[in-house]
């Protein structure tokens, strides 16, 4: 069975987006191709579990087991040697991309306290949007007795979308609450 957003997609989205911006061929419209989940820790240098802790938790969020990351360059202000540990990331595609991208929109973010939308200027230029998450605890799946510390995490959503303008309108088709200017 096919997640619920995916099929929105294919029966609505798909739809309106090539009558929206009149594209030839049903291919030409824009689609999701992948959201990564990546949690920076600086805390890891002085903690090493809290790299265990963040795994655990972007595992959970996700269903995915995250990479770790480590430091490109060694930068002695921060005492960070090259080849440090400094964050965990997962990259979901297929039906975990759209299960998470549904359970993100319909249930984390408006557990968020005085929500008032995602802000729609955070797009690169390319189509790909980016949303920066305070706390790991607004996701259902976290249970808040077992954290060991309130981190954030950076979701990126990455399009097909040739322009922010028609990612803008394929992430508001699929339900992304941005913040409406009045």
């Amino acid at each position: 069975m096919a997640p619920r957003l995916k099929e929105r997609y294919r029966q609505e989205v798909l739809p309106a987006l090539v009558q929206e911006f009149s594209y030839r061929n049903v291919m030409q419209a824009p689609r999701l191709e992948k959201v990564t989940v990546n949690v920076g820790l600086g805390e890891a240098i002085q903690n090493p579990k809290a790299l265990d802790a963040a795994s655990n938790d972007v595992a959970t969020i996700t269903g995915q087991r995250p990479v770790i990351t480590r430091a490109k360059k060694s930068i002695a202000a921060f005492k960070l040697r090259a080849g440090m540990p400094i964050g965990v990331i997962a990259t979901l595609r297929g039906d975990r991309m759209w299960e998470f991208l549904d359970r993100t929109i319909n249930a984390a973010l408006p557990r968020i306290r005085d929500f008032q939308g995602v802000s729609p200027n955070s797009f690169d230029g390319r189509g790909n949007f980016s949303l920066g998450i305070r706390e790991q605890v607004i996701f259902p799946e976290i249970e808040y007795d077992k954290i060991d510390h309130i981190r954030g995490l950076q979701v990126t959503i990455c399009t097909t979308a040739k322009t922010d303008e028609e990612a803008k309108r394929l992430l508001e088709l699929l339900g992304v609450p941005f913040v409406r200017r009045s």
